[in-house]
């Protein structure tokens, strides 16, 4: 069955995105050591992505998408994508991008049966995740921390998750970040 990972990056001071929705601060860090080869190797097991709608557009406008299609599969192969989103968006040419609202518990099946025996992956934001935490589908958290503060932003997890629903299961540095993994209990 397939496991709901939050592998995400944030600052030392725990937000994913300025106030502007802007992840530049992190290709501003230089990077891990390995850290290709790890990211590689933990998609190679993702059979779906999720993520909200300020990190899609973010992706689209800071990648030019929607004028160069051909790159989405370099970042995000075959798989199917799901934006939860209340808006209309574009859509990336060629890309198995699926729009959903409402509760993530709404479209659980239709992502699980997608997922088949491979993981989902939350790419973003923090808020997504908690949802998929408040609903209990959400069985890890890997977490890059950055050494960078923005002293305000969208928050890496906006929710109160307790030592009794979380246990670290991995520690370990990769180039200038502290990478740790958390499972999460429901």
């Amino acid at each position: 069955m397939a496991r709901v990972i939050f592998y995400t990056a944030t600052t030392l001071d725990g937000y994913l995105a300025d106030e502007s929705d802007s992840l530049d601060w992190l290709f501003a860090v230089p990077g891990g050591e390995g850290g290709d080869a790890d990211f590689h190797a933990f998609l190679d097991g993702i059979g779906v992505l999720v993520q909200g709608s300020s990190t899609y557009e973010w992706v689209l406008e800071h990648e030019d998408l929607i004028a160069h299609p051909d790159k989405w599969p370099s970042f995000y192969g075959p798989r199917p994508t799901w934006v939860f989103t209340t808006r209309q968006l574009p859509t990336v040419a060629g890309a198995d991008v699926r729009f959903a609202s409402g509760a993530v518990t709404d479209t659980w099946a239709e992502i699980r049966d997608a997922a088949g025996d491979l993981d989902v992956w939350v790419v973003g934001g923090g808020d997504l995740a908690g949802q998929f935490a408040d609903a209990g589908l959400l069985d890890e958290i890997r977490v890059s921390i950055a050494p960078a503060t923005l002293g305000a932003g969208k928050p890496l997890l906006p929710r109160r998750l307790g030592s009794d629903r979380l246990s670290l299961v991995d520690a370990r540095r990769n180039g200038q970040f502290a990478e740790l993994v958390y499972s999460v209990r429901p």
